[in-house]
């Protein structure tokens, strides 16, 4: 991908939420899936990326079908993500 990678995160309280979110993070803009973590406490976050515009569509539409179950936490967007935030969360950019 191109240096203007950026990165989509929607947190959950459980994994049906997350499952949801991301489903239709999927089915709503060019995303690629990258992780899945788990921090404790039935938190669950999902990672995706891709280009600035769909990252912010899917995270938006993802937020709003894991609110509508009732298990939103929080969401964030990392437009042009530097290359040790790959390092961070594991994956190669």
């Amino acid at each position: 991908m191109s240096q203007g990678v950026a990165l989509g995160f929607v947190e959950t309280r459980g994994n049906t939420g997350a499952v949801q979110a991301l489903d239709v993070m999927l089915k709503t803009a060019n995303v690629e899936f990258l992780k899945r973590v788990e921090i404790g406490g039935a938190y669950v976050t999902v990672i995706v990326r891709g280009e600035v515009g769909a990252v912010r569509s899917s995270v938006e539409a993802g937020a709003e079908a894991a609110a509508k179950i009732g298990e939103l936490v929080s969401t964030n967007i990392i437009p042009s993500a530097h290359q040790e935030v790959f390092e961070l969360i594991g994956v190669k950019k």
